[in-house]
């Protein structure tokens, strides 16, 4: 009875951490039009900041994404701790865009550490409720780090600043807390070898993963705009001048996400990403529609739609793959699958930042939302192709 109640305390601990560091995350999306009036960038500088987070998270998922499988989880949770603190600290003094680029830079390197190994350890905890609290922590930290950041901006004092010292002392305590977990893993030499730069596959896990790498591609490049480039489309596109708006994008995305997984938790995992690829495109057609109707309510409905596709999109991916890697695999192969999300993360939004310059940001949207919908759509067929093939494979081999 002991163990239980430790594994349900461990898990909820792990949970909240995790959901925080995603907070973190989106907590400066609300307050990107503040940087931009203060310091006057552009919106391909807004993406680059952006960007630099996401490169940087995937810099720290290929080198030490698998180091608490050889180390133990609990130090590599208090140094990723320790660095996202660093980081608040370098937002709430950010005075330039070279200040927010290295908040981003770090904070990026913190949350690609953390996101492997509260993946590894959740699993490690409960397989079956760890593989749920993966897939809808880190939208609802989304949710949360979005819209409270952008209650603060709208009505509390120091916009720039009380969301992260806000979010200083919770990873403080976390930090103090995590030495109490018991430790799920034993030590493992080859710590300094794990630390090249690989992407580790089980072999038993890669034809899943390429199955479901085109779904996945699709929902979390719909991800890196919505964080990035959706505040100023808004305000571009209806005019709304409101602190709210970009956080509560944000919000409606990754919250209907999160609902959408709750709901699937159950269905097979199949079924679950062609669900995923057909919400997905439709709820980007009507984005586009919204934004040339000019329509806000318009907005927020497409954005449920395109929101349940995501967390569908993902769930479908990250039930496909991750439950197929040994113990000692799972951090390895949680950090090929987030580098390959957050590939897809953060490059297009790059792209689509720079050709703002050149073609404008309602005429880049349109381009962007395009091929996503094609790319949706191509998945979909793709995974309604591969089902009648396993059905016959399976009359042929009874």
């Amino acid at each position: 009875m002991s163990s239980s109640v430790s594994n349900r305390s461990s898990l909820v601990f792990l949970a909240i951490t995790l959901l925080s560091f995603l907070a973190a995350s989106s907590a400066p999306t609300p307050l990107y039009h503040l940087y931009q009036e203060a310091l006057q960038f552009s919106p391909a500088t807004l993406t680059l900041i952006f960007g630099v987070y996401a490169l940087s998270l995937l810099a720290a998922l290929l080198t030490v994404g698998s180091l608490s499988d050889h180390l133990g989880r609990k130090p590599v949770i208090f140094a990723a701790l320790l660095l996202d603190m660093l980081a608040m600290l370098l937002f709430i003094n950010a005075d330039s865009v070279a200040w927010l680029i290295a908040a981003r830079v770090l904070q990026g390197f913190a949350t690609g550490m953390a996101t492997s190994v509260l993946g590894a350890a959740l699993l490690d905890t409960d397989r079956q409720q760890g593989s749920l609290v993966n897939s809808v922590a880190p939208l609802l930290g989304m949710a949360c780090g979005a819209m409270g950041s952008g209650l603060l901006a709208e009505y509390a004092p120091q916009p720039l600043q009380l969301a992260y010292w806000i979010l200083f002392g919770l990873f403080l305590l976390q930090a103090l807390y995590v030495w109490r977990l018991p430790e799920s893993v034993t030590r493992l030499a080859g710590a300094w070898a794990s630390m090249r730069p690989t992407l580790h596959v089980p072999p038993q896990a890669r034809r899943a993963l390429w199955l479901a790498l085109p779904v996945d591609v699709a929902v979390w490049a719909v991800g890196g705009f919505f964080l990035s480039l959706a505040p100023s489309l808004v305000r571009t596109a209806t005019g709304s001048t409101s602190n709210l708006i970009g956080g509560g994008l944000v919000a409606v995305l990754t919250v209907s996400g999160a609902l959408m997984i709750f709901s699937l938790r159950n269905r097979p995992a199949d079924k679950v990403l062609r669900l995923g690829a057909s919400l997905l495109a439709i709820g980007i057609a009507l984005i586009l529609t919204a934004v040339h109707s000019a329509s806000l309510p318009l907005f927020f409905f497409a954005t449920v739609v395109a929101g349940s596709g995501f967390g569908a999109g993902f769930l479908g991916a990250l039930r496909s793959v991750v439950p197929l890697a040994l113990p000692h695999e799972r951090a390895g192969l949680m950090s090929a699958f987030y580098v390959l999300s957050y590939l897809a993360f953060c490059l297009p939004s790059l792209l689509a930042g720079n050709l703002t310059r050149t073609f404008g940001l309602i005429a880049t949207t349109d381009g962007y939302g395009a091929v996503l919908i094609v790319l949706s759509l191509g998945a979909l067929l793709g995974l309604m192709r591969q089902r009648p093939a396993k059905l016959c494979g399976a009359r042929a081999n009874p």
